[in-house]
């Protein structure tokens, strides 16, 4: 249930322009269909007024159900703000004839689900395995009538929300854009934080709250969506017998204007209410680490006219390292980062930049060059070029963000409640290529006018992002601690509708597999269910050859590959992709250097070729690896002033001791001691085809592909043998070890409690995988959250995994809390650890959590994107090739006796790391 997740959302599925990264445009690629996003869509609307929106997509064995309701931050009035925000979390709460958290009710179908709520909706979504779709609609539908609002569940959730939007309040960037917002719209709705406010939140009556869920989650104001492996009319009469017996019973004007008129005032939705003088910027002045500045100018809502163009005017500005603010903010080095989103509602939106200043510059000088740039567009028309690669950019991005059917019932969802009409996308798509340079111009010209400009800039009070003191605690907190009991699945078992019958277990494809003379591994997948292509790869370069004096060394490498190579500069590689619609990247990470690329199909030889460039040919020069070096800098101050960054980080040096290569972090004293040379020895020695392997899925003729990549890596040769790395073993702490880590300026604590785990190939690991489902593979659904989160409610999130890769990872605990409830939730993690250990798990608890994983692993292999990542996993970690196929069987084939002892091996509650990180008022007076 996470609001933040509506914006990257959106920019992947709606006509909500962002800073598409990964996307960009070619000089004349013919426009992408939309008869592929809208084509056997059926529409159909019962007595009480339910919208049904149904599209068969025959790909793979699951289907998606989301119910959209027209309703969010904009219907709320005066001292309400955040009231759709806490319904959306009550939804999970159970309802009268289902008293039980939905969460685990969804988990046990193996549902991959999730909910937001927005500015003008709130959704709530869950994919499964084609034969549990009777029991989501059941689901539902039973919450849209029956939720339960009571006193118990306001409370214990009202908690929960307020851990929530205390975390968000550890964001600089939160703070910030929350202070430009409320100063652009200061009268509006849209003005005010979509979550809520704590103040607010505190308030809640059960009255306003069952009025407001009386008023709008009503049919008449929702759209129920179904897309996947399922035949049209017998689910139309489910839905009908399932749905249409729901009474209407929310007023009349709900699905018009609804009552956030009450804040609106005069506002209209014809054209933006601006100023005639420009403001002076809004300036906080607080703990922090990277300055940060946020433009934002109103808009008009997604129907008016103008939307296409604005929508490329925003590519051109931030749409990739192309892109005119990129090259006028990062490339210059004033600037480690820059984004931009158009915000396109049912009322007037807002487009809004944000940039985070580079090390050392001022937020005034890029506020001017920001203002110089848009002055630019204003004044000369765009080139077809860049015109192209916008169009492309924003076709592509459709096309590549709705590979699953999830995200092709988010995009019909979005545009039946937002714009009204499922087929929006369109309209919209063919007016984007029909859009102008002159009509791009002039949008530029009518909402960037610096007299309707809001600005604010966040100034960090501590921008050398250090953390304040530290201390150690024995911890002794939980003698008088008595978890719940564990929830029975049995119980559970009587509030879950049937499934309709067992899903055939059609065999997933096998990848093909080969080495190519330089030992480079290729593993490709044929799947012509889209235009499209998924790279995955890895080299073996991490982060664990960096280091404690190099550390940052494998990462600085990976991010300066795109800079350039022996024929193309940084500038021609990007636009080599971003003119196609296409992406690639590099991230190091602790076991290997990861590759992602996407693109359409017939992109496929460029994203090949520009691959093999940059592997064999990189050059680094120095003036790009200076302002790499600046953005490490200032993602290092960020991490340190993150509870998360800084937590894990400290977590990870508890346990590995540091000539362990998991001890070692980047500090600003070893990115500053990183010289060129390091970086091309490091590159000459560890980036070799022999520790190079790929994984490509999608629609390719592999014969074709096989000839491309032998003429792309025919010539890249490795002399010698690849470096190995001794990784020493590490035992458990001998006690209990707490440390705790202040960060002036928080708001919210996260805690990590765990110690070094296992490896993939481990014996105990698919035991391992069911304990970790029981124990916090869920945050609604399993003990940990059960406990912590739903009884307690003294967290908004908390879980557990198993980190296992080629080597032993950790075993954590995650959670945020609230400074004072950190105690309590530490001391009832380890009482349930504790319970654990000594009692085990039930026959049925074993049996629903296998089956939670089993039937969820379906859904992940109903995206091209994940089938890539898991194919390439799978042979770096040095398993068969038909684990992709048999790795359900190996999860049912897990016994008893294997799971406790498991518990009995890796559950061990005296020997934990426990890291606190944030509000120096975390641990009692004395402590």
């Amino acid at each position: 249930m996470i609001i933040g997740f509506l914006l990257s959302l959106l920019l992947s599925i709606v006509p909500f322009s962002g800073n598409f990264t990964t996307a960009a445009t070619p000089t004349a690629v013919a426009p992408v269909s939309a008869l592929s996003f809208t084509q056997g869509v059926q529409k159909t609307v019962l007595d009480n007024g339910l919208t049904v929106l149904t599209k068969e997509v025959h790909t793979a064995p699951v289907v998606s159900v989301q119910v959209w309701y027209k309703v969010g931050s904009r219907n709320e009035v005066k001292g309400e703000n955040g009231i759709s925000h806490q319904l959306e979390h009550l939804m999970f709460k159970g309802t009268t004839a289902r008293p039980v958290q939905f969460g685990r009710l969804f988990s046990a179908l193996g549902s991959q689900f999730n909910a937001f709520t927005s500015y003008d909706e709130t959704a709530y979504f869950g994919t499964v395995q084609r034969d549990k779709l009777e029991a989501l609609l059941t689901l539902e539908a039973d919450r849209m009538e029956n939720s339960l609002v009571g006193p118990e569940q306001l409370t214990s959730e009202k908690r929960v929300v307020i851990s929530e939007l205390q975390g968000y309040e550890n964001s600089p960037d939160y703070r910030l854009s929350r202070a430009v917002m409320r100063d652009a719209f200061p009268s509006r709705a849209y003005g005010l934080p979509v979550g809520g406010t704590k103040a607010d939140v505190e308030k809640f009556t059960v009255e306003q709250v069952r009025n407001y869920y009386r008023t709008y989650y009503s049919p008449e104001n929702a759209t129920l969506v179904i897309t996947g492996d399922f035949a049209t009319e017998p689910v139309l009469k489910v839905v009908k017998e399932t749905y249409g017996k729901l009474a209407k019973r929310g007023k009349e004007d709900i699905g018009t204007q609804g009552r956030g008129d009450v804040v609106r005032g005069n506002i209209t939705a014809s054209s933006p209410v601006a100023p005639t003088t420009k403001k002076a910027p809004i300036v906080l002045k607080q703990p922090g680490s990277a300055a940060l500045l946020q433009a934002v100018y109103p808009l008009p809502d997604i129907k008016h006219p103008d939307v296409p163009a604005i929508d490329m005017m925003d590519a051109i500005l931030t749409g990739g390292r192309s892109s005119r603010l990129y090259q006028a903010l990062v490339e210059s080095g004033l600037a480690s980062s820059v984004s931009g989103g158009a915000a396109e509602l049912i009322e007037l939106g807002w487009y809004e930049i944000n940039a985070t200043a580079a090390p050392g510059q001022e937020l005034g000088k890029i506020a001017q060059v920001l203002q110089q740039t848009l002055a630019k567009l204003q004044q000369q028309p765009v080139t077809t070029e860049e015109l192209n690669r916008a169009k492309t950019q924003l076709q592509a991005s459709f096309v590549l963000g709705n590979q699953d059917i999830t995200s092709q019932a988010s995009q019909l969802g979005y545009n039946q409640t937002v714009a009204g009409d499922y087929r929006f996308i369109e309209k919209y798509l063919a007016a984007i290529a029909k859009v102008t340079p002159a009509q791009v111009q002039q949008a530029a010209k009518t909402y960037l006018n610096p007299a309707k400009q809001t600005i604010g800039f966040f100034e960090p009070t501590q921008p050398d992002g250090k953390p304040g003191a530290s201390g150690a605690g024995s911890g002794r907190t939980v003698e008088n601690f008595s978890p719940g009991k564990p929830v029975d699945p049995a119980e559970l078992a009587k509030y879950l509708p049937p499934a309709t019958s067992a899903t055939d277990s059609s065999k997933q494809s096998l990848p093909e597999e080969f080495t190519l003379n330089n030992g480079l591994r290729v593993l490709l997948l044929r799947d012509r269910n889209l235009p499209t292509i998924n790279l995955s790869g890895q080299i073996d370069a991490g982060t664990e050859f960096d280091g404690n004096q190099k550390a940052g060394l494998a990462n600085l490498t990976a991010n300066n590959l795109m800079n350039g190579t022996q024929t193309k500069n940084a500038l021609t590689l990007a636009k080599t992709l971003e003119d196609r619609g296409a992406g690639l990247n590099f991230s190091a990470s602790r076991e290997g250097v990861s590759v992602s690329g996407e693109g359409l199909s017939a992109n496929l030889p460029i994203l090949i070729q520009t691959l093999a460039d940059v592997l064999e040919n990189a050059t680094f020069p120095a003036e790009q690896l200076e302002l790499s070096r600046q953005r490490a800098l200032t993602n290092l101050k960020v991490q340190l002033d993150d509870p998360r960054g800084l937590g894990r980080q400290v977590f990870q040096q508890v346990i590995y001791p540091e000539n362990h290569p998991f001890h070692s972090f980047p500090t600003a004293e070893s990115l500053k001691s990183i010289t060129r040379d390091d970086l091309l020895a490091f590159y000459q020695t560890h980036y070799r085809p022999d520790s190079t392997t790929i994984a490509i899925v999608g629609d390719f003729d592999p014969v074709k592909v096989k000839d491309l990549l032998n003429q792309a890596f025919g010539k890249w040769e490795a002399t010698g043998k690849p470096p190995v790395l001794k990784i020493p073993t590490v035992p458990l702490p001998q006690n209990l070890t707490r440390v705790n880590k202040v960060i002036p300026g928080k708001a919210e604590a996260v805690t990590y409690i765990g110690y070094n785990g296992i490896s993939r190939k481990d014996p105990r690991y698919y035991a391992a995988l069911v304990l970790n489902q029981i124990l916090g593979g869920d945050t609604l659904s399993s003990r940990l959250g059960t406990e912590v989160r739903d009884r307690l409610g003294l967290t908004y999130g908390i879980y557990s995994a198993f980190a296992a890769g080629i080597n032993p990872g950790p075993f954590l605990i995650q959670m945020q809390t609230a400074p004072l409830d950190t105690q309590k939730a530490i001391a009832s993690t380890l009482a349930l650890l504790k319970q654990l250990r000594e009692q085990g798990v039930t026959e049925a608890e074993f049996n629903t959590a296998k089956r939670s994983i089993t039937n969820s692993y379906p859904v992940d292999l109903a995206n091209p994107s994940n089938v890539s990542s898991i194919i390439l996993n799978n042979a770096v970690l040095g398993l068969s090739r038909s684990e992709i196929r048999e790795f359900s069987q190996r999860i049912q084939a897990v016994t008893m006796p294997q799971m406790q002892q498991a518990i009995e091996d890796l559950i061990k509650p005296e020997n934990m790391v426990i890291v606190t990180a944030g509000p120096g008022d975390t641990v009692p007076k004395g402590g």
